[in-house]
């Protein structure tokens, strides 16, 4: 259980460097003196005048959108705190630390570091370790402080960390170092997807996960948001039109079932035409991109003949140019009658149940893009798919377990060898990896297999593990792959 302690002070540090804080982006702050490991205080924003041209000499350019809109929210008369720190670490720099390398892993420019030395002979950089208050307190503006009293004390407790300890730990030793940023690139992007994030859902989840890779935020990319709920519906909508259902027509439930199918297929990256909603003589659904999709959504207890002959004549009618060339599908819970297995075997239609749905959606929601619509295309068989593609979804589970397995391998090296010389960051060669993998797995694998799913688990945009450089091909652990 975590002590309780009693908080009675605030650090004053601009609005902008506590966001960073509470953000994840940063572990460190610029003190007003040297701070002793331990001590504790919480985080005062304090409203420090800066015009446009002052921010962009003070705040490095990835930095710079958030110091701006920082600063542009602050109230006059109150402010809120909303976390508290302990320090774990401080350094004292002169001028003769590189700098440069300090602005590299911060939010501060390089200039802005100088000119704080010209006015001091240190500079005080404390490492933070961040907690998020239980509420948030309101307190009136002080200027020209660097110790703020709180209005009562504060019974505060390690419960809510910013950073997960792993995480806060790999930082520390990268900052502590000063080795140079993994990913600046990302950095970058990131700032630039931030100013979308409020208004583009797409954009908020993109910043989420690229924030997480960059070891901002502890959160893991497996945890299903809220607003992806409806994916545990897509089978029941698909079993309500073949049931009773009371306050809904039967047009209703098959509408609902219908707009839930386009729905999963543009979550599993299909470009859905939405000119086309089905209703009285219209076509269901038709996907354009990556390839043509013409689909039929049959709601009923039977599923007839006659749904092959809607998607026949209704994709003729519509599309005739890409008719013949497109991938034809059939979703539906009922019963299917031998004439309509015959006719989807001549004319090429998969005939998919909800559930076989819903479970593809569920592990492209679990597993961001680990679908391939060209290879699902050819499980997509004539005749009832859902066999085949059930297969398609083991063999998606068995290559992310393998993979799994693969960055265990790389951390139970690093704990190993955490034993015996305390180091955090230790790098491994492929045949390191690979000895340790065949001594613990059944299956063995070659130093070339290894080396190209090592390469791919540390690539930018899976960020499982790190690679030290591609001429020593040394690689190290960053965070889990869990296996749902």
């Amino acid at each position: 259980m975590s002590e309780i302690v009693l908080l009675d002070i605030a650090l004053s540090l601009p609005a902008p460097d506590i966001e960073a804080l509470i953000q994840g982006q940063m572990i460190a702050a610029l003190a007003p003196r040297w701070m002793n490991q331990g001590e504790q205080f919480a985080l005062y924003p304090a409203n420090i005048s800066m015009n446009l041209g002052l921010l962009k000499d003070y705040y490095r350019s990835s930095f710079l959108s958030t110091a701006q809109k920082v600063f542009a929210n602050l109230g006059s008369e109150k402010v809120l705190i909303q976390a508290w720190a302990k320090c774990e670490l401080c350094q004292m720099l002169n001028t003769s630390e590189s700098l440069n390398s300090l602005s590299e892993l911060a939010i501060w420019t390089t200039e802005a570091l100088q000119q704080r030395l010209k006015h001091r002979p240190y500079i005080f950089l404390a490492f933070l370790r961040v907690y998020l208050l239980p509420q948030q307190i309101e307190m009136p503006i002080y200027t020209q402080r660097n110790f703020v009293p709180l209005p009562q004390q504060l019974n505060i407790s390690e419960v809510n960390p910013v950073l997960s300890d792993r995480i806060f730990n790999l930082r520390k030793h990268q900052l502590e170092t000063r080795q140079p940023p993994l990913h600046p690139e990302l950095e970058e992007l990131q700032s630039e997807i931030a100013s979308l994030a409020t208004t583009h859902p797409a954009a908020n989840e993109l910043d989420r996960d690229i924030k997480v890779f960059l070891g901002w935020s502890s959160k893991e990319l497996v945890e299903q948001p809220e607003s992806e709920a409806w994916i545990d519906k897509i089978a029941a909508l698909g079993d309500r039109s073949i049931k009773e259902d009371d306050g809904k027509s039967n047009y209703q439930a098959g509408t609902d079932f219908e707009n839930i199918v386009r729905q999963s297929l543009e979550f599993l990256g299909f470009t859905v035409d939405y000119c086309h909603k089905g209703g009285a003589g219209g076509l269901d659904l038709l996907c354009l991109k990556p390839y043509p999709l013409f689909g039929e959504c049959k709601a009923g207890k039977k599923n007839p003949n006659l749904t092959a002959v809607q998607l026949l004549n209704l994709g003729t009618l519509r599309r005739s140019d890409l008719f013949n060339q497109g991938t034809k599908l059939i979703i539906g819970p009922g019963e299917l009658t031998e004439q309509l297995k015959n006719a989807a075997q001549i004319h090429s239609m998969a005939i998919i149940n909800p559930k076989t749905l819903e479970n593809l959606v569920k592990l492209q929601s679990i597993y961001r893009n680990s679908i391939d619509l060209f290879k699902l295309k050819e499980y997509l068989k004539a005749g009832q798919s859902d066999e085949e593609i059930e297969k398609y979804i083991e063999q998606i589970y068995r290559e992310i377990r393998l993979r799994s397995q693969i960055v265990q391998a790389v951390q139970e090296l690093r704990e190993q060898d955490n034993a015996n010389s305390g180091i955090t960051h230790q790098c491994f060669t492929v045949t390191e990896i690979r000895a340790h993998y065949n001594a613990t797995h059944k299956d063995k694998l070659t130093d070339n297999a290894v080396h190209n799913l090592l390469v791919e688990l540390s690539s930018p945009l899976t960020g499982y593990l790190g690679r030290q450089d591609w001429k020593s091909d040394r690689f190290y652990f960053l965070r889990d792959l869990p296996v749902i």
